[in-house]
């Protein structure tokens, strides 16, 4: 019997794993993945956009070459943190369902069960890609995650979105001889992308270096081609790869399989303490941190911010089994 279960081993949930045990708390953390199995899918050297100290757990310096850290540089870290820790940690586990009652919790996952008393899910959102829903979203030349330029050099690609990660992908494959088109279906580049990076883009879009259709939606993919509704009506360009770039989602299935209630709000928020005090959901016992939180509103929770969840959650859970609730 553990105090407390944390389902994700990611920054926010080796955090958790951190407090649980600096409260004198036994805490297992289990993964369906590898250890930050979300950055393994994120671009090759990618830039983060804070700098070290706000990605910093358990009070571990994060000491990087370059002002703000890449990829590698996160995996080194949390990697270190963990082992530093000896963090009870079971990857490459899927948890299916949660049995039992509070204080009496049973994790299953596909190789077996966990006892605890409390749960905390903290499965951040980048599994599950939004869907474009069109006929030939499932072929092999379209991919929701983007990894790197190289293999779209010479390549007539079409991006997907208008966020962060289509204008860097664009940028990125522009650089690398792609022939790049963007499909975004607002009336401009989304408000949120860097500062650092919009002028770029704008700049190559408005000199023709790369194609870009706002206002416009992917109808349909084929073998050759992408067709699109633009403002002009109906138009079908000459396409080898499609890089739908539109966002990702929390995992609802699992948390509903959970007992936690959604809300019927736009950003489809799980129910849990929004005050920031507990976390805790509507099932007793059961608590979300980081991103999740905020559901489909994933620009809300960070690793920078999210990472504090897990003092709070501790805290409730070591003040509940003190006084004996």
């Amino acid at each position: 019997m553990h105090d407390v279960i944390i389902i994700g081993a990611g920054p926010v949930g080796l955090a958790c794993g951190i407090a649980a045990q600096r409260r004198g708390l036994s805490a297992r953390i289990i993964d369906k993945g590898a250890l930050c199995n979300s950055f393994i899918g994120y671009p090759t050297r990618m830039e983060f956009f804070s700098t070290p100290r706000p990605l910093e757990i358990g009070g571990h310096p994060f000491p990087t070459r370059d002002y703000k850290p890449r990829r590698e540089d996160a995996l080194d870290y949390y990697r270190r943190v963990a082992v530093a820790e000896e963090l009870d940690i079971r990857l490459y586990e899927r948890v299916t369902d949660l049995e039992g009652t509070p204080q009496d919790y049973t994790v299953v996952t596909e190789k077996g069960t966990h006892r605890t008393r409390n749960v905390v899910v903290a499965t951040g959102f980048y599994d599950i890609p939004n869907r474009l829903g069109v006929p030939g979203e499932e072929m092999d030349k379209v991919s929701h995650y983007f990894k790197e330029p190289y293999p779209y050099a010479l390549q007539d690609v079409a991006i997907v979105g208008g966020g962060n990660s289509a204008a860097k992908a664009a940028l990125a494959c522009y650089r690398t001889d792609a022939n790049v088109t963007m499909i975004i279906r607002d009336a401009a580049l989304d408000e949120g992308v860097k500062y650092w990076i919009k002028p770029d883009l704008q700049n190559r879009i408005k000199e023709g270096s790369i194609t870009a259709y706002f206002e416009s939606e992917v109808t349909a993919i084929t073998d050759d081609t992408v067709e699109m509704d633009t403002p002009e009506g109906p138009k079908t360009i000459a396409n080898d790869f499609v890089l739908p770039l539109i966002g990702y989602k929390p995992n609802y299935a699992l948390l509903e399989t959970m007992g936690v209630a959604i809300r019927n709000d736009e950003a489809r928020t799980p129910v849990h303490d929004e005050a920031g005090e507990t976390f805790e959901t509507n099932r007793e016992g059961l608590y979300l941190a980081g991103t999740i939180c905020g559901g489909c509103d994933t620009s809300r929770w960070f690793i920078e911010n999210g990472r504090f969840h897990a003092e709070k959650i501790m805290d409730h859970i070591a003040d509940r089994d003190v006084v004996g609730v």
